[in-house]
């Protein structure tokens, strides 16, 4: 009997204020260790938290574009534990009133189909401090570890999935959902190199028809890939656990993406363990009807609406659509590499296609790709108006890549410029069928379908003679001409 597989989320992001949920330190990243830590965060007898607004108002927007229920009055608590850099042994967070309610994320999946995951709630919490094990010793060179606070005290969003994914696929792609909302928003840059949004994945597996299993948490994950392997890696290690007559532990689990293996880090705490209780020093928090209806209707554009206006206006699939829009940054890029380029297909395919493989490649962002999209554009001109072919363009591609240019500039300094000149290419068509006996009377020798895959070589030989630069239209149209005359 085959296994089921139960996948819910909690994800933490990191939310684009200027101060810290309970204090005015910065929440800028990059600082010197502890220079954006004030009293209050450092925990200090007698200090006070005030609240920021605006982390509650990024918290609403998040509702709103979920749908969600959003909390005309919600309460801080206090969450006890103890941890070096919590220096509090509390963190202040939400449980039992949230500000954001029940709501629910859409997905289409890559085999076409739509899914539905429950939104179960949105909190807000602040962040802890860091603890760095790496650059510190004593005088003896003994190892040390150092404590930056910097982190503490900035503001988060937790948000919480019902169990409704079934595989890791699903599970990504809700992730990459939920990126794109609150980078659609705005109210995160959702730069999981940086820890701003992560995801801890509670997984159990189970038998068709019977209850949940006990589940486990994987924690901190901060990109889809590893998550994805780490998701994978979990399920094998439940069912084997449960195949060889074991029992899956409740415990919290930790990924290394590295080498591909995990450990368990902590047996998993229930709620009474931290003893929660509303936090003294905040007021619940109150927000009016007025104010949700001004954040509602200042909503920008959101990923399922700029899918339908992406399907509408460029003409793209669903799913060319979906991907293009999983990201704010790359459909920015897509819209701007379409609009220069006047080909919003080509200009999907580019984007989707090598511009993505060589970003996966080098491990970084779009918004760090050395090709803009207004380079991106410039080649896709040279394609449409055959200047270039489609595979010098690729040629073209990775110097821009390396940085030697513009695609023009790199045309012209290369030499690159599709040949169409209808006289030259002829004298090469017939120096090649001269030189060719045998495989002319071996293509005259056939039927139509398979000379059509015998020209092929033809084409080769002359692309190789042209250094790739022949117009292949024109090529193909002389070949044809010369062979079947």
């Amino acid at each position: 009997m085959s296994w089921e597989t139960v996948i819910g989320l909690e994800v933490h992001v990191q939310l684009a204020t200027v101060s810290k949920l309970f204090s005015a330190s910065s929440t800028r990243t990059g600082d010197e260790p502890n220079s954006n830590a004030s009293l209050i965060d450092l925990a200090m007898p007698g200090t006070l938290p005030v609240v920021n607004r605006e982390a509650i108002r990024h918290a609403i927007r998040f509702g709103l574009a979920i749908d969600a229920e959003i909390g005309r009055r919600s309460v801080f608590e206090r969450k006890n534990y103890f941890y070096p850099d919590l220096p509090k042994g509390y963190q202040t967070t939400q449980l039992a009133e949230p500000i954001v309610g029940a709501g629910v994320v859409e997905l289409q999946l890559e085999d076409g189909t739509r899914k539905s995951v429950r939104i179960h709630h949105a909190h807000l919490e602040e962040d802890a401090g860091k603890s760095l094990h790496e650059a510190f010793s004593d005088e003896t060179g003994r190892a040390m570890t150092g404590i930056d606070l910097n982190r503490a005290g900035t503001p988060l969003i937790e948000i919480v999935s019902e169990p409704d994914m079934s595989n890791a696929e699903e599970a990504v792609a809700f992730a990459r959902k939920l990126h794109a909302i609150v980078t659609s928003l705005g109210i995160s840059d959702g730069d999981m190199s940086q820890g701003n949004m992560r995801f801890d994945v509670n997984i159990s597996v189970r038998r068709p028809g019977e209850p949940l299993g006990t589940r486990t948490e994987t924690k901190n994950l901060n990109s889809f890939r590893f998550m994805e392997k780490a998701i994978k890696l979990e399920v094998e290690r439940q069912i084997d656990v449960l195949e060889d007559g074991g029992e899956v532990v409740q415990e919290t689990r930790l990924y290394n993406g590295e080498t591909n293996t995990a450990r368990a880090m902590r047996s998993k705490e229930d709620a009474n363990d931290y003893r929660y209780f509303p936090c003294p020093d905040l007021l619940p928090v109150l927000v009016s009807e007025e104010e949700i209806n001004e954040l509602r209707d200042a909503l920008p554009e959101l990923p399922d609406a700029r899918k339908a206006r992406f399907v509408e206006a460029y003409a793209l699939s669903e799913y060319d659509a979906e991907l293009l829009c999983a990201d704010l940054a790359t459909a920015a890029y897509f819209e701007a590499a379409a609009k220069q380029g006047g080909d919003a297909k080509l200009a999907a395919n580019w984007v989707m296609g090598e511009l993505t493989a060589r970003l996966n490649a080098d491990d970084i962002g779009i918004a760090q790709s050395p090709v803009s999209a207004e380079h991106l554009g410039e080649l896709i001109q040279r394609i449409k108006d055959g200047t270039i072919s489609s595979k010098i363009a690729k040629q073209v591609f990775d110097a821009c890549w390396a940085g030697e240019g513009s695609p023009d500039q790199i045309i012209e300094s290369k030499g690159l410029k599709q040949m169409s000149d209808t006289g030259e290419l002829e004298k090469i068509v017939d120096d090649i069928i001269a030189n060719h006996p045998a495989q002319v009377e071996d293509y005259h020798g056939s039927d139509d379908a398979k000379r059509k895959k015998k020209i092929g070589f033809f084409v080769g030989q002359a692309m190789k003679a042209t250094q790739g630069k022949a117009n292949p239209q024109q090529l193909n149209q002389l070949l044809q001409q010369k062979l079947n005359g």
